[in-house]
């Protein structure tokens, strides 16, 4: 098998039309066209589906899909062993990450990050509904939550330290809580679930917090809405320390329970297909967001 067929398939898969990504790799149409054929006869495979109005990826082409970005980084790898990799970063990255983190802190990096590698296609997808990885043909995707699929890989961004916040508004009318039992007469806020949780004291002791037991609860499924929906007053908000900490500098927002933290200690995590080898482009740009994100996250600052 060719590597630049298997380019060519990678690309198709991903702009689901094989012309254009004949063109993006410097071959006419018919030649793309010929070139797919001639891989899926190889394989004994109908690797995507063809009709006049679209293209779509098989089942087969899905499977084997992973497998030929896999030989296209073992190639690029071997080749920059011997001083003969390509000098520029280039192709197309799929990307997808929670839409309020992305609009905070990753869309203001991206001049920075195409004036350092403006031959690489950025295909970003941002949206707090979470895709899935392989079915998607995402390069790399950020997460929050641990990580339980075996076909990906895992490398820790930051610390996604979670709080209890209110505004001093609502909380000069529903009064302070000092202890966590105060909690169930108050209403909370909380992002997608009201899932049970434990508080830590300072002397290491554990107390039971279940949101579904407060006197109203709001779930909301957009990180910008709960924070304008706590800045309001509508209730506690149970808050990832990266939306709000502007805020609790402020003063727009109070800390609440401080002397108590959440027991759960999630993180935000760079996931991608398991490989033996990294892809060049998704290697540069988990650098890039380690460095620029992870290295010295800007809501520790005022933790």
């Amino acid at each position: 098998m060719e590597t630049q067929t298997l380019r060519l398939f990678v690309l198709a898969a991903e702009m689901l039309n094989i012309s254009a990504a004949g063109r993006a790799l410097g071959m006419a149409p018919a030649v793309a066209s010929t070139r797919i054929a001639k891989l899926e006869r190889f394989l004994g495979a109908e690797l995507l589906h063809r009709s006049t109005r679209k293209v779509s990826l098989s089942l087969e082409g899905q499977d084997f899909l992973p497998y030929a970005r896999e030989m296209i980084a073992q190639e690029e790898a071997a080749l920059a062993v011997l001083g003969k990799g390509q000098t520029s970063i280039s192709g197309r990255l799929r990307f997808t990450a929670p839409s309020t983190f992305a609009q905070i802190y990753i869309a203001p990096l991206l001049p920075a990050f195409m004036d350092a590698y403006p031959d690489l296609m950025l295909d970003l997808h941002f949206s707090d509904a979470q895709f899935d990885l392989i079915e998607g043909s995402y390069d790399l995707a950020l997460r929050n939550s641990v990580l339980e699929d075996s076909s990906l890989t895992a490398r820790k961004l930051a610390d996604d330290k979670r709080i209890l916040c209110a505004s001093p508004e609502y909380l000069a009318r529903f009064r302070t809580p000092v202890d966590p039992s105060d909690l169930a007469s108050h209403r909370m806020i909380a992002f997608q679930d009201l899932d049970p949780r434990g508080l830590v004291a300072e002397d290491g002791s554990i107390a039971d917090f279940n949101p579904k037991s407060c006197a109203h609860a709001l779930v909301l499924n957009d990180g910008q809405t709960q924070k304008q929906a706590t800045l309001s007053g509508a209730g506690i908000s149970i808050c990832s320390l990266w939306l709000v900490h502007d805020e609790l500098r402020s003063g727009q927002l109070v800390q609440v329970l401080p002397k108590f933290e959440i027991a759960q200690k999630p993180a935000l995590w760079l996931i991608y297909p398991k490989s033996n080898v990294v892809s060049a482009k998704v290697r540069v740009f988990i650098d890039f967001l380690t460095k620029h994100i992870g290295k010295n996250p800007a809501w520790t600052k005022s933790a």
